[in-house]
């Protein structure tokens, strides 16, 4: 049972990797009424997140470019998810950026608890 629960907040941390991603396009296509700002913040925004997980953070460190563990880690995801927290509450949903947050702190305590960090 608790191999179940471990895989569904492993399933968990992997969508809310993919709703940073949605959550900053979605900010970047509504930032402006410019159609030139909106493709540059819709389609630069996720490719900056991108490249940031992919150098610091993929595959939890393990596929990652530069591997950060410890504190530098535990900086990185507040800055990747508190950042699609922050695009959801910039793009005036409210309510889904509470929600977002309170799921990955919900994710995180898990993965601290069951010692997956």
């Amino acid at each position: 049972m608790l191999t179940l629960a471990k895989n569904a907040n492993a399933l968990l941390m992997f969508l809310l990797e993919l709703g940073v991603l949605a959550a900053v396009a979605y900010w970047g296509f509504t930032v402006s009424g410019n159609w030139g700002v909106k493709l540059l913040a819709g389609l630069g925004g996720p490719a900056l997140f991108i490249t940031a997980w992919a150098l610091f953070g993929a595959g939890g460190g393990a596929n990652a470019t530069y591997p950060l563990t410890g504190l530098a880690r535990a900086a990185l995801e507040i800055l990747w998810f508190g950042g699609g927290a922050l695009a959801l509450y910039a793009s005036g949903l409210v309510t889904s950026a509470a929600i977002f947050s309170a799921l990955f702190i919900l994710n995180a305590v898990l993965r601290i608890v069951w010692n997956e960090v």
